[in-house]
């Protein structure tokens, strides 16, 4: 018996032996964030490797900008269709291994990347890759508020969410890999690292749902001891259905849901296409692009999340609702310097206001995804997560293929990438107009927590 109570202590994220207390910031520890986090790199480096090594793809099998441009939609729209049911998935089963599973897939999905034998069964791989990726998202988000109380929130969603945007690491190892030792060879390499994560995500513990939300609510109580037992929910979940609607149901998300996809959209339109306009309009090498690319992404995002984690702090002890105030004027004003990023007309110059307006608008990432956390019950979080997943991905669908169709149409890829500004800095506003609805909806959360 003690030796069993030891190898339970030794597994990720066990919870402390003496109870929770409800000032601890970490209960749990930095295991838990340290594996999501490498679980979040790992996806956007597979993702990212398409947008390095693309101008090699096409110089081998001769695809337009529209069929490129398709190939990130297909997925999107691929990912769209398992999101909701990965949102029931997580809510009901073991988030841990779901997670576990789904990095595998990626693994095997990128290997199957680099040895396609023709255009069509790279296109099934990059859709079946795309769609496993968006599975993982609904246990993440539900597991970190299960990991980490409200206090710390901002900082952990920030540093993991804040992956989704650096497909620049990806941009990177594929531009130099590529270069070096051909496109095929980036895919390969990237397959390793996908297999290893999965095997350290199946060693992390399933927390219980709904347990620190419950002593946060419950503050004067004495600290929670004792652990649901792994692999099952604390908390029983209402009929899909009837859950679905009331998701939907709370405004704060639908509207920070909305306003980030608009975002997605006119950001996954752009940064796909950074690396091949550094090339064309600038005759920049195909590394070169690649790396400055994804520098650019990966600082920018760095920063912002950063900067974003400690403003919506300071800003939510002023007024409950601060987090929306910088995430919404953060994503509104990025998207009015990434419209001038695109005036400017020398190589250097577009890549400092790139930069610039990257970091402005990553200050939503933390704050945006905290604030769904706070408005969302445990038994639902992960549905929560997975209705702003879906728009996201939704958003990210089209913005490579708009940009790819009108390039084709224009003859400008500059040209094609304007039409995706104005629509960002309206998501940046409706993001803005949900403070309304998050205090009460905020305030909902708890009171349910503390009748549990």
């Amino acid at each position: 018996m003690v030796k069993a109570v030891t190898r339970e202590r030794r597994r990720l994220g066990s919870p402390p032996a003496g109870g929770i207390s409800p000032t601890d910031p970490n209960p749990y520890g930095w295991a838990p964030f340290a594996v999501l986090f490498l679980v979040g790199i790992v996806d956007r480096m597979e993702a990212g490797l398409l947008a390095g090594v693309l101008p090699l793809i096409q110089e081998q099998w001769g695809f337009s900008d529209t069929a490129a441009g398709s190939i990130p939609t297909a997925g999107a729209l691929a990912a769209t269709a398992v999101a909701l049911p990965a949102g029931y998935l997580a809510d009901r089963y073991s988030r841990t291994k779901i997670i576990a599973v789904v990095v595998l897939c990626w693994g095997l999905a990128t290997l199957g990347s680099g040895l396609a034998a023709g255009f069509a069964v790279f296109y099934l791989m990059r859709v079946l890759l795309a769609a496993a990726e968006n599975i993982d998202n609904p246990a993440m988000g539900s597991l970190i508020a299960d990991f980490y109380p409200a206090a710390a929130r901002v900082h952990v969603y920030g540093w993991t969410r804040m992956t989704t945007y650096l497909s620049g690491l990806g941009t990177i190892v594929g531009g130099v890999i590529g270069q070096a030792y051909g496109w095929r060879a980036a895919f390969l390499c990237m397959a390793v690292p996908g297999i290893l994560t999965a095997l350290l995500v199946w060693r992390l513990r399933e927390p219980e749902r709904g347990r620190l939300d419950k002593i946060r609510a419950s503050a004067g109580d004495a600290p929670a001891t004792g652990a649901t037992p792994p692999d099952r929910p604390a908390l029983a979940s209402p009929p899909f259905w009837r859950q679905v609607r009331e998701v939907l149901a709370v405004r704060t998300l639908v509207r920070v849901s909305v306003g980030v996809m608009i975002l997605t959209l006119g950001l996954g339109g752009i940064y796909y296409w950074l690396p091949t306009l550094l090339s064309r309009a600038y005759g920049l090498p195909i590394g070169t692009a690649g790396t400055t690319s994804g520098l650019v992404t990966i600082v920018g995002v760095v920063a912002g999340t950063v900067i974003g984690g400690r403003l919506g702090r300071r800003a939510i002890a002023r007024h409950r609702a601060g987090l929306l105030l910088v995430g919404g004027a953060g994503i509104t004003a990025g998207s009015l310097l990434l419209g001038g990023a695109l005036l400017m007309g020398s190589a250097t110059a577009m890549i400092l206001c790139v930069l610039l307006a990257v970091t402005v608008s990553a200050t939503a990432i933390p704050t945006c995804t905290a604030s769904v956390a706070d408005v969302v019950g445990a038994r639902s979080r992960g549905l929560g997560f997975a209705v702003l997943q879906f728009l996201l991905t939704l958003g990210a669908a089209f913005g490579p293929l708009i940009v790819g169709i009108t390039s084709d149409a224009t003859g400008s890829l500059v040209t094609a990438m304007y039409a995706l500004i104005v629509p960002m800095v309206l998501g940046g506003l409706l993001v803005l107009s949900a403070r309304g609805s998050y205090e009460r909806e905020s305030a909902k959360v708890l009171d349910e927590a503390r009748d549990l």
